[in-house]
């Protein structure tokens, strides 16, 4: 489900994929977050969108968050049998 977004995209992208007007409406941003950042880290986001020449800060930031979330998802994926990680420390 996540992913119709960029099936959207790479259908526009290239026009003998028709797009389902229905997904369009799915897919439709309503819903609106606000980031405040300091000083410091405005400088630090407005020096990286300058030198890879990204335009389109909203974008970059709404790619950003997904990729996270989506790697967490994937990390957190519940297993059959979920083992804790060695310590070297802590006896039994």
């Amino acid at each position: 489900m996540l992913y119709d977004g960029l099936w959207l995209f790479l259908a526009n992208q290239n026009s003998k994929y028709k797009v389902d007007q229905n997904n369009n409406e799915k897919l439709r941003r309503t819903h609106r977050t606000s980031i405040l950042f300091n000083q410091r880290e405005q400088e630090a986001i407005n020096l990286y969108c300058e030198k890879y020449k990204i335009r389109n800060k909203s974008k970059f930031m709404r790619e950003v968050i997904m990729t996270e979330i989506l790697k967490k998802f994937d990390e957190d994926y519940p297993t059959l049998f979920e083992f804790e990680k060695p310590n070297l420390f802590v006896t039994r």
